[in-house]
């Protein structure tokens, strides 16, 4: 297989290597819309569920996140974070995209295109688990492959993962017993692809139902229809369908998206997510049951109450790319790839702050922000995608002591 770091030493970056660092005035909105959308009757494409909670979640916060492994278990320090660099976990990888962490402490790691899982200790031992099967890696700029990843609450053995395979974007069950990468058992299926916006980020609720982000496969009108997988944050349950007390009686919790690589739950489970824009405006959206967030009528805030408003926004697009979400001590941790740093946006319920930099340029692209039993962050860096030119030892998982 080609990795990503030998394909770009033949070909593309040079474009690319003239990117903005971290904008330091960002536009920022102090919270979302409180109208939910306005369209008609809900459409249905999948199967009424089964066996799910009757309780209905609210509209106003999401299911809370799971319990274990708990991110808060260690002390936390108080007041305002201050992000600090805490050296290297590893070093030499190929886009590593998702990572979930083990109730050991380890994690476990995915990249993009070779679809290797790795195990990394927080000392930074790094053992290779396997390669899933079935997944298409991406080609050129391409943004497909192996992205988010997510354990099944109460079960580390079970492992879900959001791939590409040739012919769409799909949710799948496998398992890691005995440090053992199993064959992927198709969980939903048929979730639109193209070369970009795949979308591809995992997140359990509390509940045990599963939150699915998609991207709009480059066809943005499907990202206003309901009844389609795209453009859409998904809910469903572990086999695949409908959870219950969805708000359209299908698989879609909110629409209107454009590509979302960022989904994370805070301390009172409400519902975030990282939105890139097109040109004008990059987005940080709290999640409403139902909510219609715009695109692609709208990018960024907008006055028509038929659309949610970002809770904060980056213009232009170019100044962040926002993809990795973390939300610890109420504060939102944003991977910035075209802004290459690390954003952190102080939330007050379901508002938000000016955005701060830090490490502005020093690392390169900063693609996912996952947060350590520890209490430290980890986050990824994205330097062999084929848009910049890597670094000797990229792609690298740093430590972010707070």
């Amino acid at each position: 297989m080609v990795s990503r770091r030998t394909l770009l030493l033949g070909s593309s970056g040079v474009a690319w290597a003239a990117l903005a660092g971290c904008s330091t005035d960002p536009v920022v909105d102090s919270a979302p819309s409180s109208a939910a959308s306005s369209a008609a009757g809900p459409r249905s494409a999948a199967p009424s569920p089964t066996g799910s909670s009757s309780a209905s979640p609210s509209d106003t916060a999401s299911p809370a996140p799971t319990a274990s492994p708990s991110p808060t278990a260690s002390p936390s320090p108080t007041g305002p974070p201050k992000p600090a660099l805490a050296g290297t976990v590893t070093d030499d990888l190929d886009v590593p995209w998702g990572i979930v962490f083990l109730p050991s402490g380890d994690a476990v790691v995915g990249e993009r295109g070779t679809a290797r899982l790795l195990r990394v200790t927080p000392a930074g031992k790094t053992t290779t688990l396997g390669t899933v099967a079935g997944v298409a890696a991406p080609s050129g700029l391409g943004e497909g492959g192996l992205l988010g990843l997510a354990l099944a609450p109460g079960d580390p053995d079970t492992l879900f993962a959001y791939l590409t395979s040739g012919s769409d974007n799909r949710v799948v069950r496998m398992s890691l017993a005995g440090d053992k990468v199993g064959k992927p058992r198709p969980v939903l299926t048929d979730i639109p692809t193209s070369t970009h916006h795949h979308g591809g980020r995992l997140l359990f609720a509390r509940d045990g139902t599963l939150f699915v982000s998609t991207g709009d496969a480059e066809q943005s009108g499907l990202a206003q229809d309901r009844s389609s997988l795209a453009g859409k944050i998904l809910r469903i349950r572990t086999d695949g369908r409908a959870a219950s007390g969805n708000p359209y009686g299908n698989r879609t919790w909110s629409y209107g998206h454009r590509n979302i690589e960022g989904l994370a739950f805070d301390a009172a489970g409400r519902l975030w997510a990282t939105e890139f824009g097109d040109k004008r405006a990059d987005e940080l959206n709290q999640i409403r049951r139902g909510g219609n967030y715009g695109w692609p009528a709208v990018e960024g805030r907008s006055s028509d109450d038929r659309f949610r408003s970002p809770a904060a926004t980056w213009s232009p697009t170019s100044s962040c790319s926002p993809a990795g979400l973390a939300i610890t001590r109420s504060t939102a941790f944003v991977g910035s790839l075209q802004g290459r740093c690390l954003f952190a946006v102080s939330l007050d319920k379901t508002s938000a702050g000016k955005p701060k930099a830090y490490f502005a340029g020093d690392h390169g692209r900063i693609r996912s922000v996952v947060l350590a039993p520890d209490g430290a962050l980890w986050m990824t860096t994205s330097n062999t995608d084929g848009r910049v030119t890597p670094g000797r030892h990229d792609d690298r998982i740093l430590r972010v002591r707070l």
